[in-house]
């Protein structure tokens, strides 16, 4: 597959009907293409993936679920965000190298980083060979396997958010404000749930949920564990939401993962959107009811204390 064919299995959703609009822009100045299914009313999350940059399955993956749930009409309360590519410049390198880097020094330092070869199909990183997926304000620097020198993988850059593409995924997610992120990787055929110091009451909420996508995808639940700094990690720790890492593909399979186990990896997947905005409605009309009792309760005391005033 070329970056040009990926990027046309991409907007080739227009032709289904769903609408492209831009997230957000790469270093390199290309568009994070995006599409929304259901409704912009109600309860709202937010899916991504193609962060890191051999693990462009992801992005295939979320392309199939989006036209899936546009035919199907599934989606009827609220609505769900698909961000396809957070990390197109490094995309693009895993699958054209380095042709469409248009300096020529650029085109050094990713060669020397990539230890001479013009293999990139490994490269996890953006161009500035930041690992985006550690680049976050959330513990930033704290993870197990952080470097803090420039690399094809693990550098979590010189400072929190340096990186166009997670600015722009930070401010995204600001704007539409959603109750439930899933973040989409390869591989391992596991979901990550949790993060260091949150609270235990949320940290419950998210087991429960995460228990619920397990059982639809049939893949292991684990606690987050050594590691910092990922979108999941800002998501949970900025917004006290409940979000997901998910990672498809089955452990033996090589990087990047070829679109031939799409159809398998989809069909584990394809009720996963759905199914997280459903409970992410449940929890959301949880807390509003709490809200409600707890106005009750405020609103008696008062009147209590009237009567013996």
């Amino acid at each position: 597959m070329t970056y040009q064919q990926f990027l046309q299995y991409i907007v080739d959703l227009q032709k289904d009907g769903l609408e492209l609009f831009n997230a957000g822009k790469s270093v390199l100045g290309q568009n994070i293409l995006a599409t929304h299914v259901g409704s912009y009313d109600g309860v709202q999350i937010l899916i991504q993936g193609g962060i890191h940059a051999r693990e462009y399955i992801t992005s295939l993956l979320m392309v199939e679920q989006a036209r899936y749930l546009h035919y199907t009409g599934s989606v009827r309360n609220g609505g769900i965000y698909f961000l396809f590519a957070t990390n197109p410049d490094g995309i693009e390198i895993v699958l054209d190298g380095l042709t469409g880097i248009p300096c020529d020094i650029t085109k050094e330092y990713l060669t020397r980083a990539n230890g001479g070869s013009d293999d990139f199909s490994q490269y996890k990183a953006n161009v500035n060979l930041v690992d985006l997926n550690t680049n976050f304000d959330a513990q930033w620097g704290s993870g197990a396997q952080n470097v803090r020198c420039p690399s094809t993988e693990d550098f979590i850059g010189f400072y929190p958010n340096s990186e166009r593409e997670v600015l722009s995924l930070i401010n995204f997610t600001n704007r539409v404000r959603p109750s439930l992120t899933i973040s989409y990787h390869s591989k391992g055929e596991v979901i990550y749930y949790g993060f260091a110091g949150q609270s235990e009451p949320n940290l419950a909420r998210d087991r429960q949920i995460g228990e619920v996508l397990s059982q639809v995808s049939g893949y292991a639940l684990i606690p987050t564990e050594n590691s910092a700094g990922g979108y999941k990690d800002w998501c949970i720790e900025k917004l006290s939401i409940p979000a997901y890492t998910i990672e498809v593909g089955r452990d033996v399979l090589p990087h990047p993962i070829s679109i031939d186990y799409l159809g398998e990896i989809f069909q584990q997947n394809k009720d996963i959107p759905l199914t997280a905005l459903n409970q992410a409605i449940l929890y959301q009309n949880q807390i509003r009811f709490q809200e409600i009792q707890s106005s009750s309760s405020n609103k008696k005391a008062f009147n209590l204390f009237n009567i013996f005033k």
